[in-house]
């Protein structure tokens, strides 16, 4: 059935697939969210403590899906990978160091004879859950306001700043996209805490945060969302591949995909309730409302980026630079071959399912953390 499919066919879906993974980071964010909740939700060792072994036991599923989610874009759409890390360097060298620090932390954190000191790598954790996710969000961004680039007739890449890629962070939309990802992911993080944690005072102090992270996301998301109802987009002629810039393109998008206005509202709701949910109703379960609402919100961004002939890495320096999901792609067959290989993406999704099960079986206690044979905290 696969081989059946045209190459066309076979783009869209690899953008579809892509855009999970994307969607599914973006829920697993909470990681880094909670990592930031370390200075102002804890207010004792034990706490901070509490906080950092109940994210530890999933900061490796983040940091695998961001490279899964590398590496499918490599696959499938090898123009943008080699467009986007051979020019916009920087930035990404940037947001894989506050990862590599993520993970030195975890595991040096309590070593003995830790020279550093535990409050270092709590520093580095901050700086991954804040720096890090404010760079994914102002990388993602440039997927609506195009970065400075242009491609010659081999495909090298001139980047058209010395900042390779760290400008991105200085456009009014982009920062508000990476704010908006930051105090999401907080938001996130805490719901997670209370989830998983069984400590009166620190899950009280995590409902609370749930509605003050919403609160301060809620001016980047109003920045965010007139932005995408108002700008110009990059459009693609569908006859001739041309890029020409069209007023309202993104408005054009969600009213052309009710389906993606359905997404996106759907989720936002959703990311509502959870914290309605968690931080006034007194319930546990508003992490997974928030976790369906991010990754609909994150597929509707997605969506709205590569869909309905629209370039989803626009050259702000020349038009015709500009990537879409047909001229950025492997050819039909490495994207027949890939699809068969992503059949197993649901086994595997299901044992990740299986196996987070078993690690939240039981909530996190401070006995826990001082029993005997507590050799794995970190």
């Amino acid at each position: 059935m696969i081989g059946n499919l045209d190459h066309t066919t076979l783009q869209q879906l690899w953008w579809l697939i892509t855009s999970v993974v994307g969607s599914l980071f973006l829920f697993l964010t909470f990681v880094q969210g909670g990592q930031t909740l370390i200075f102002t939700t804890a207010t004792t060792e034990e706490e901070k403590s509490l906080i950092i072994n109940t994210m530890g036991r999933k900061w490796e599923l983040t940091f695998t899906t961001l490279v899964l989610f590398g590496g499918a874009l490599f696959a499938a759409f090898p123009l943008f990978y080699a467009t986007s890390f051979g020019g916009a360097y920087w930035v990404w060298m940037l947001i894989l160091f506050t990862f590599i620090l993520q993970a030195v932390s975890y595991e040096y954190r309590k070593k003995p004879d830790n020279f550093l000191g535990a409050r270092t790598y709590e520093i580095f954790m901050f700086i991954n859950g804040s720096v890090g996710i404010l760079l994914i969000g102002a990388a993602v961004g440039t997927f609506f306001t195009g970065s400075r680039f242009s491609l010659d007739m081999f495909n090298s890449v001139k980047w058209g700043t010395s900042y390779h890629g760290l400008e991105a962070a200085f456009n009014l939309f982009n920062l508000s996209f990476g704010l908006f990802l930051v105090f999401l992911a907080r938001t996130l993080g805490a719901m997670y805490i209370v989830n998983h944690v069984d400590h009166d005072a620190l899950v009280l102090r995590a409902r609370k945060a749930t509605w003050i992270n919403l609160v301060l996301a809620l001016p980047f998301l109003l920045v965010i969302l007139i932005s995408l109802a108002t700008m110009d987009g990059f459009a693609v002629d569908s006859v001739t591949g041309n890029i020409f810039m069209e007023k309202g393109k993104y408005l054009h998008n969600l009213l052309g995909m009710p389906a993606v206005l359905i997404m996106l509202l759907g989720g936002l709701v959703s990311v509502i309730y959870g914290v309605l949910a968690t931080g006034f109703l007194g319930k546990n379960y508003g992490i997974w409302f928030g976790g369906l609402g991010t990754v609909l919100v994150g597929l509707a961004i997605f969506f709205l980026a590569g869909y309905n002939n629209t370039a989803f890495y626009p050259s702000v320096t020349d038009l015709q630079s500009s990537l879409t999901i047909y001229n950025a792609s492997s050819s039909k067959y490495t994207l027949t071959v890939m699809s068969y290989v992503a059949l197993a993406v649901p086994f595997v999704l299901g044992y990740i399912a299986y196996v987070w099960k078993l690690m939240d079986a039981k909530k996190l206690t401070l006995a826990e953390l001082t029993s005997e044979d507590a050799n794995e905290m970190y």
